[in-house]
């Protein structure tokens, strides 16, 4: 190997490594947020008689970030297109951890009334907005600097970054659960995962500040072709695209939410399995995801994006219901529970997840793709 290959092979780990962890980092704070809402923001931050009341407001305010993210993504989208993929990137990082930080800071409803569910909520919108902008990025990062042959394996590996963070924001919460009493974990103990957030974006922040613009943007920024309006461009320009885009990611989106953060309110509220062994459950595929993301992602390498997001849709689809019935149908069996989790989430989940984000950079010129 030459060393203009060396040199390329090095900035091409570095880009793996800086979205990779970048990614885990934005949705490690953004499930994190998921993944007590129906444990402890139900109780802490909208009391009421009605438990179901609770805990609908609370996942009411988990909502609301997805409902923010389109606006992240125009916002950062519109820059990333004009000024660049990494200045973008830092920007979001920061939004990110901020906003999770200071929603560890928040004090409760019984200490100050009102204003308690406001700042989840305005905190909320930030997380939503940064994610927003963050995703796209991050893909795009790996995506533009891969080998044609290879984008969908490349394109997949900062895709790792949600079963990471999903994994680190569930086995966190599951520690603190099982290592402090349930008055400690709902007074103090749920902040600290909170406050980890701080320590994971000064390290992500670090290695996202030594990588270097992605050669297509390089090329366009050097020949003066920016779009003005690139969200207008798009709109007008690939209106098709943008709607299958959309429908494509309502697939995943739906899905993965159902599983990763709803299901744990369900085996604890209505199942009555305890909050460790729900949350264990969620982490185990978090993990398996680890290694299918990357495996799928290569898969549309040899054989199509198309042809196995086709599929792994419908199995998606179908894997939900036979998930949830074999939840019912355990007795309280922890294995059943997590096989349950583990195979739909875990296994089949990821034949969407992993050839997505290629799939979607696909469709749009390197003018407009942020």
């Amino acid at each position: 190997m030459n060393a203009s290959k060396q040199t390329d092979a090095r900035q091409m780990r570095r880009v793996v490594v800086a979205s990779l962890i970048g990614a885990t980092i934005e949705w490690y704070d953004f499930f994190l947020y998921g993944v007590v809402a129906g444990i402890v923001f139900n109780k802490l931050y909208f009391p009421g008689s009605d438990p179901l009341v609770s805990t609908m407001l609370a996942y009411g305010t988990f909502a609301v970030g997805f409902l923010s993210r389109p606006l992240g993504g125009v916002i950062f989208g519109h820059f990333g297109d004009k000024l660049g993929r990494k200045s973008m990137l830092v920007m979001t990082l920061t939004i990110m951890g901020i906003a999770t930080m200071l929603i560890g800071l928040v004090p409760t409803y019984a200490q100050i009334g009102l204003w308690a569910p406001v700042l989840l909520l305005v905190l909320r919108v930030l997380q939503g907005i940064g994610l927003g902008g963050e995703w796209g990025g991050a893909v795009l990062m790996a995506f533009e600097y891969a080998p044609k042959e290879k984008r969908g394996f490349y394109a997949s590996l900062p895709q790792v970054g949600l079963a990471l963070g999903l994994c680190l924001a569930s086995g966190v919460v599951a520690l603190l659960s099982y290592t402090l009493t349930t008055a400690q974990f709902l007074a103090w103990g749920w902040r600290v995962a909170f406050f980890l957030s701080v320590g994971l974006v000064a390290i992500g922040m670090y290695i996202r500040l030594n990588v270097m613009e992605t050669p297509e943007f390089t090329k366009i920024k050097k020949a003066g072709t920016e779009i003005k309006m690139p969200i207008a461009e798009v709109l007008m320009r690939s209106p098709g695209n943008v709607l299958a885009g959309m429908g494509a990611r309502f697939i995943d989106g739906v899905f993965f939410n159902v599983f990763g953060v709803f299901s744990i309110s369900y085996l604890t509220q209505t199942l009555k399995l305890s909050q460790t062994e729900a949350l264990t459950g969620v982490m185990a595929a978090a993990f398996v995801m680890i290694f299918t993301i990357p495996f799928f992602g290569k898969l549309s390498d040899r054989i199509g994006r198309t042809r196995i997001y086709f599929w792994g849709s419908l199995a998606t689809g179908l894997s939900s219901f036979a998930g949830f019935w074999l939840m019912k149908a355990s007795g309280g069996n922890v294995m059943l529970v997590w096989l349950s989790i583990v195979i739909p989430l875990g296994v089949i989940y990821a034949s969407i997840y992993g050839p997505e984000a290629a799939l979607f950079s696909e469709l749009f010129d390197a003018k407009v793709r942020y």
